[in-house]
């Protein structure tokens, strides 16, 4: 198993409580997720806007875990693991290519440090914390 999976379900066995629980936010649907999804890189969103903002998530997480642990960033992009099972909304990249390449086309690798990218690089931060101290 990858060190960047392991690491993950160690957090999630031992950290139950999470603020960005979607049980306890209030949720926006949009049709409009490349949209939605690229303006998350570059403004603050003050809200949960969905499925854009899984698509948002999961091409960080991708992007910082191939730059981190050697791994392909489609292959992540397509692992029903990325976001450890906790986003009902995350949808892997084979099964909607369209939307992911939309998305990816729109951005800059590596990513920049605008928008909510930051907001979501201190999740991952404290996800692959033990993992990242290794490398």
């Amino acid at each position: 198993m990858e060190d960047w999976k392991i690491a993950s379900q160690v957090y999630h066995l031992l950290n139950k409580h999470h603020t960005d629980d979607l049980n306890r936010v209030d949720i926006t649907w949009t049709d409009d997720t490349v949209k939605w999804a690229v303006k998350h890189f570059n403004e603050h969103i003050d809200e949960w806007v969905y499925p854009a903002k899984s698509y948002f998530v999961a091409i960080c997480y991708a992007s910082w875990l191939s730059e981190d642990f050697n791994e392909n960033f489609f292959e992540l992009l397509d692992d029903k693991y990325l976001l450890a099972d906790n986003d009902p909304h995350f949808v892997q990249y084979s099964l909607d290519i369209k939307t992911y390449e939309n998305i990816i086309k729109q951005i800059t690798f590596p990513l920049k440090m605008t928008g909510m990218v930051p907001d979501v690089r201190k999740y991952y931060e404290d996800e692959f914390k033990m993992a990242l101290e290794k490398i």
